[in-house]
């Protein structure tokens, strides 16, 4: 049975979390005591001048790099929701041409990361397979659940609406706390890290979808039919 991610599609998702997580540790702590992750943004550590830009910046490139290679890779998936997955990283690796100042605000900058925010938070609900996986008109109820049971969970329509949902109320806590509390840099961590870690997840259930499938001999495609 051919697999329905392909080994570097796992391996892009796997690293861009640790990615990402690693470039905003390593360049804070090159940005000195001064910093505090909690109330600065990661922004501040890829503007221009700042002591771990190329750290961030570099971290920023290849995390978009995974997304684009997971979007390519990720079969199972819808093509509205790769086609989402991959805009996002795009506009993680535009960040380098439009960084943060090191004071102050950039219209450019933010709209950037607005799109790419909003791309990959949408992505998960457009990835949603409505294929096999769902119960057409006419077909009997026990067939249909058996075949809901092929798809990946990560691609189900349930996972991926909540995490489309969590993640836009990531996106609300995160203004909040950038106007109205001196926390915005933990609700961008959280926010961020969820982001490219979701990839991983609907990957990994892909793979065990596709390896439950080979174990139990095809799934659905070996119930008789009635």
């Amino acid at each position: 049975m051919r697999r329905s991610v392909p080994w570097w599609a796992l391996f892009s998702s796997v690293c861009a979390p640790i990615l990402l997580v690693g470039g905003w540790a390593i360049s804070a702590v090159l940005q000195g005591r001064d910093y505090d992750p909690a109330s600065r943004t990661i922004s501040t550590l890829a503007a221009r001048g700042a002591d771990g830009y190329w750290v961030m910046t570099s971290a920023l490139v290849a995390l978009g790099a995974c997304h684009v290679i997971t979007a390519c890779g990720l079969r199972s998936a819808a093509p509205p929701g790769r086609v989402a997955l991959a805009g996002g990283g795009v506009s993680a690796m535009l960040l380098v041409l439009f960084p943060a100042p090191s004071s102050g605000g950039s219209l450019d900058h933010g709209a950037v990361v607005a799109v790419g925010f909003s791309l990959l938070a949408v992505w998960p609900i457009l990835a949603v397979r409505r294929g096999p996986g769902q119960r057409r008109a006419g077909e009997r109820r026990p067939m249909g659940m058996l075949l809901a049971r092929s798809t990946p969970w990560g691609l189900r329509p349930g996972p991926s609406f909540m995490a489309t949902v969590l993640m836009w109320i990531g996106g609300v806590w995160f203004l909040l706390a950038l106007f109205a509390h001196d926390t915005a840099g933990a609700a961008e961590r959280v926010l961020t890290f969820a982001q490219s870690f979701w990839p991983l997840v609907v990957v990994v259930s892909c793979v065990r979808q596709t390896d439950r499938d080979e174990e139990q001999g095809g799934g659905a495609a070996d119930v008789p039919r009635r």
